[in-house]
């Protein structure tokens, strides 16, 4: 999705940059644990079927992706690749609701997880897509062996909603009320909205 392609989210934990082909490498890394193709029921890919997926993803007016850096390590610590900690996602794939996103996280490092990294980039994420693209309504799926993913969508207030036995997949909802909406702005009023390109631009550069 082109609109966040300069867009930076910072908030306490976390640091959302936009997918760009620079990260691919590092994600194609990830993508070859099956611990992690089980958990986000994903397929192995190649690494060029992978930079045609981000190319595709860029393009795609369906599909906001961000990637989720350590915000104790970027700007500034270290090379942005060493940093990345996993992806985060909301997909507007309803034709027939475009209020309503599905939201997906992983958290790909696993000495990330279990310590409010993936809660803080669902949240930044979220507050977002209300902000940003119009979103009322979230979906998230997650298969039913991941205990602590369904945990903490419940513990953002998502409800859940449908278990499909043979894809072993719980969906859960959160309908974005007023009280909802004034929650999930609470939760995120930290967060500072950046330019990706000014952030990355080397210091003492100027603009031409």
């Amino acid at each position: 999705m082109k609109i966040n392609q300069d867009t930076v989210l910072r908030g306490r934990k976390v640091v959302l940059v936009p997918y760009t082909a620079a990260h691919v490498p590092r994600y194609h890394e990830w993508m070859q644990s099956e611990e992690l193709q089980r958990l986000t029921a994903s397929e192995p890919l190649s690494l060029e079927q992978e930079y045609e997926m981000q190319r595709s993803w860029r393009e795609d007016t369906d599909k906001c992706t961000f990637i989720v850096l350590d915000a104790a390590r970027w700007p500034g610590q270290a090379e942005e690749e060493s940093c990345m900690v996993g992806d985060v996602n909301l997909f507007l794939t309803n034709a027939e609701d475009p209020t309503l996103g599905e939201v997906e996280i992983m958290i790909a490092e696993p000495c990330y997880r279990g310590r409010g990294f993936g809660k803080e980039a669902t949240l930044l994420m979220m507050a977002y897509g209300v902000r940003s693209l119009g979103i009322t309504k979230f979906e998230a799926k997650i298969g039913q062996e991941n205990e602590a993913s369904i945990c903490m969508f419940k513990k953002l207030h998502f409800k859940e909603v449908a278990v499909n036995s043979v894809f072993q997949e719980v969906t859960l909802k959160l309908d974005v009320s007023d009280q909802e909406r004034r929650w999930l702005l609470e939760q995120t009023n930290h967060v500072e909205e950046k330019s990706y390109t000014e952030l990355k631009r080397p210091v003492g550069v100027l603009e031409t």
